[in-house]
């Protein structure tokens, strides 16, 4: 069996990956996302994803190795896990009402093979409307500064999304779809990772 490695420490690609029977060794890649610059949101969220994938694969020998990262996209601008709580509420205060993209690049690397694949998953986020103080409340929890474009559609954050547009699971950092279709240029059916 292929060993399948995610270059990612979050927990919900993770729990996405397992839930659909793959049980990926997690290596986290070490990138500094703060390094890395692109023209477009989709351009960044993909060469991050990249990044990773590549950062990994150099340390085995064999595997297919994962890399993914996710921003939202709001007026043509990427935004990722707000540094402070302060930019968290102004965050929220600017997305609430509105549309907004969550863009996740998705990178495979064939170690052995010397093959990538790569692609970009788009979902539509509609935005709830939040009081203030629910604003403040959720912020205070902690949970938008883990995570890109300081939502969650699977957490607390759900409360505050009147609805999607695409992949659920790309919201939450991993679209199944789109990986299947990479792991298939590849060569590997998904069905042969199932454990």
């Amino acid at each position: 069996m292929t060993e399948l490695v995610l270059a990612s420490a979050s927990p919900a690609r993770l729990g996405v990956l397992r839930a659909a029977g793959l049980d990926p060794k997690v290596i986290v890649s070490g990138v500094d996302e703060e390094a890395v610059t692109a023209g477009s949101p989709e351009e960044l969220c993909l060469a991050l994803a990249e990044a990773k994938a590549v950062a990994v694969s150099r340390t085995l020998n064999e595997g297919l190795v994962i890399g993914c990262d996710s921003v939202l996209e709001l007026d043509g601008v990427a935004y990722g896990k707000p540094g402070s709580p302060e930019e968290a509420v102004r965050r929220w205060r600017m997305m609430r009402g509105r549309t907004g993209r969550l863009l996740t690049g998705h990178c495979v690397k064939d170690v052995a093979g010397g093959g990538t694949v790569k692609a970009v998953g788009s979902t539509v986020v509609r935005f709830g409307t939040p009081a203030d103080d629910e604003i403040a409340a959720y912020v205070a929890s902690g949970e938008p500064l883990r995570v890109a474009g300081a939502f969650t559609l699977d957490g607390l954050g759900g409360w505050f999304i009147d609805g999607i547009d695409g992949d659920h699971g790309n919201v939450l950092g991993i679209s199944l779809p789109l990986l299947r279709r990479l792991f298939a240029e590849l060569g590997v059916s998904v069905t042969s990772l199932w454990r």
